[in-house]
């Protein structure tokens, strides 16, 4: 959950004993204080974390502090565990679950009889739960000779949901990633252990049982199931398509985020956050779900934004995440591009834009993505057919009013915009290439070309003003990056290969990447029209420039293209941008 902002204002947290120093000082948990804020987070119903005030969010931290501590005023005090306490502790768990069991099956129909027994496992879990806060003798719990791991987790699909709730939790802090920060080893131990003894399906069988419609506390299990995962993943991200295919967690967010009512809001938040990190990490988690329907999934939770903005902040949460997911699955061009373009999602996106949501920020990106590359011409010729240019204008020449809390900065959309604009210019054909080229995609490009020239040059005015937005941040950037190669050189050091592509990237986050996609666009439009190249012309003189200005930032992106295509498809763009270059 997002409780970072809010964990801003924490004192800094302290182990064992208070401070003496400090008169009637306590630590309190840090671990507990978080856990704490993501359910005060769970319950809100109004504004997001984000859209707070400082005064508002060191409220809230006060209030979960406050929780965290007793009745009597007292911070809850973190129990020690040394070695011999833990195997104490091990043995006594070990032998409470067996006879669990044992009364469990001789007395199968009276629970009366075995109702004791789970209540002192029960209480045996709690105590468990003070060996989080030492991750150096995680080892032990490890041990194969104790077994305990093995038995937790045989746990979590107890008959007693009450028991599997209490021993998720357990779980839930033994692999909290503070804790485990605290021990490289301990926390390796454990998450090996845990994927060896596939946790994660047994989590995802559990969860089908569980109920967070109707009892809360089995939908903070779910929630805590989740939590594990994405602390599993934190660590070890190549398991991402281990578990989302071989132990089922894909299927189960599929179904999850299929569920139109009475599930619990928070929770279908995290499964969207959790398939986001999956996709992020594994291009086949990206495969499987365009193979397991999953696009269509992802575009009909959308389309609930179309009219609405989100009205929780776990609401907006869970929008911002599927946005993510459909960004990271539609870079897996086969088969989520096609998909994507059969499930009517440029309609949809379309349909966002025009609505003037919070969701056009979000649509903006995945559209940006979906016609990305030479695998996104299908979905840029039926944008010009389904008259997407009639929306992604508008916002050229107006972006989006940026409201607090939306997530987005003004640069932001200007950089999507200008991108869609360029890969509709270079993925529309100017002329029929070859036999698969249709005629109507030469009309669709006269149609895009078109509209530079319309209303007296209004966006090529357009074009020329960002053009000398982004290059005062460029050269504003420049400077910075010479003077720290001036102290370079005067202390000696060299400034090779690998300094000079840092310092290219810091050029391209200043404003370089979106200066070239403008510089470029004008370009096409000067080559296509003539009064176009001379409306340019006239803009750099008036600002004391020339055209080299726009040359050179074209030539220098051509001489950094990436070679991932192939050497030939390579020389072959950058020659084309040079001859562009050359007849500006």
């Amino acid at each position: 959950m997002n409780v970072g902002d809010i964990l801003h204002f924490k004192p800094e947290f302290k182990r064992g004993a208070p401070d003496e120093d400090e008169e009637g000082a306590a630590a309190v948990p840090a671990a507990k204080v978080r856990r704490k804020l993501q359910e005060i987070e769970r319950s809100r119903k109004d504004l997001p974390f984000d859209q707070l005030t400082d005064e508002e969010k060191l409220k809230m931290l006060q209030a979960a502090e406050s929780e965290v501590i007793g009745g009597d005023g007292e911070v809850e005090q973190v129990v020690s565990v040394d070695i011999a306490s833990m195997k104490k502790t091990i043995l006594s768990f070990q032998k409470k679950v067996s006879r669990n069991q044992e009364a469990r099956i001789k007395f199968p129909d009276n629970p009366e009889k075995f109702m004791q027994t789970e209540l002192e496992l029960h209480d045996e879990i709690v105590e468990m739960r003070a060996i989080a806060t030492q991750p150096e003798i995680y080892p032990l719990l490890l041990a194969t000779e104790t077994g305990a791991l093995k038995t937790i987790i045989t746990l979590v699909n107890h008959d007693n949901t009450d028991m599997s709730v209490a021993v998720i939790e357990l779980l839930h802090e033994l692999s909290d990633v503070d804790t485990l920060n605290e021990s490289t080893e301990g926390a390796q131990l454990l998450v090996d252990e845990l994927s060896e003894f596939r946790v994660v399906s047994v989590l995802v069988q559990n969860m089908e049982r569980l109920d967070e419609a109707n009892q809360k506390e089995e939908a903070q299990a779910i929630f805590n199931s989740l939590g594990i995962v994405e602390n599993i993943l934190e660590f070890k991200p190549d398991l991402s398509f281990e578990v989302a295919s071989n132990q089922g967690l894909l299927p189960w967010i599929i179904r999850r985020l299929k569920m139109k009512s009475g599930g619990d809001v928070a929770v279908k938040s995290y499964a969207s956050e959790i398939l986001a990190i999956l996709l992020q990490n594994s291009d086949d988690v990206k495969r499987q779900l365009g193979e397991s329907d999953g696009i269509d999934t992802l575009l009909q939770q959308l389309s609930q934004f179309k009219r609405r903005d989100p009205n929780s902040s776990e609401d907006a949460e869970f929008m911002e995440n599927t946005f993510d997911c459909l960004c990271s699955a539609l870079m897996c061009a086969d088969p989520n591009r096609s998909q994507f373009l059969e499930g009517e999602g440029l309609q949809l996106m379309n349909l966002l834009l025009r609505e003037k949501k919070r969701s056009r920020f979000g649509a903006l990106k995945v559209l940006n993505y979906a016609l990305s590359g030479t695998e996104g011409a299908d979905n840029c010729l039926k944008w010009v057919d389904i008259l997407g240019l009639r929306s992604i204008f508008p916002l050229f020449m107006r972006p989006p009013s940026i409201t607090k809390g939306c997530g987005y900065t003004t640069e932001q959309c200007e950089e999507h915009i200008l991108s869609i604009i360029y890969w509709l210019i270079r993925n529309i054909p100017a002329a029929l290439n070859s036999s698969t080229d249709q005629p109507t995609a030469v009309q669709q490009r006269v149609r895009l070309m078109n509209k530079f020239t319309e209303k007296d040059f209004e966006k090529i005015d357009r074009l020329m003003e960002l053009h000398f937005k982004y290059n005062l941040k460029v050269r504003g950037c420049d400077r910075k990056i010479d003077a720290q190669k001036r102290e370079l050189m005067e202390i000696g050091e060299d400034i090779d290969d690998e300094l000079e592509d840092e310092f290219y990237l810091e050029r391209l986050d200043a404003g370089l990447f979106t200066l070239q996609l403008i510089d470029y666009i004008i370009l096409e439009a000067a080559n296509y029209n003539k009064k176009v190249a001379e409306k340019v012309h006239t803009s750099l003189r008036l600002r004391g420039q020339n055209k080299d200005t726009i040359r050179d930032v074209v030539r220098e992106y051509a001489s950094k293209l990436g070679d991932s295509k192939g050497e030939e498809e390579r020389e072959e763009e950058q020659n084309r941008l040079l001859a562009l270059v050359n007849s500006f």
